[in-house]
């Protein structure tokens, strides 16, 4: 699957790349219909020190994109919040995709 990465206000990480990638993966295996990801990394102002750290994932796929995203305190949990998110809408997805067969 392909994947992009963007990183606004964020240096560039290859940690959260291989990361990001390790996931995708998984998802990729049990969804085989994916197409490509758009991954965005984000830092956003927060009034608060406890979040603003910004993960979105936008999906290709047949039919309409699936997208999420999660603001968390650090990269890791923002992007296994957004992962879950993607992995129920997939799930949703596919009962659909198979009761129309």
């Amino acid at each position: 699957m392909d994947t992009n990465f963007n990183y606004v206000h964020v240096k560039a990480s290859e940690r959260l790349e291989n990361l990001t990638n390790e996931k995708l993966d998984k998802l990729k295996e049990r969804y085989e219909f994916l197409v490509s990801a758009e991954v965005y990394f984000k830092t956003e102002k927060s009034s608060t020190n406890e979040k603003g750290r910004v993960c979105e994932i936008q999906l290709s796929l047949p039919g309409p994109r699936i997208f999420a995203s999660a603001n968390e305190e650090n990269f890791d949990i923002a992007l296994s919040k957004t992962v879950n998110e993607l992995k129920t809408q997939l799930q949703k997805k596919k009962e659909k995709m198979t009761t129309h067969h």
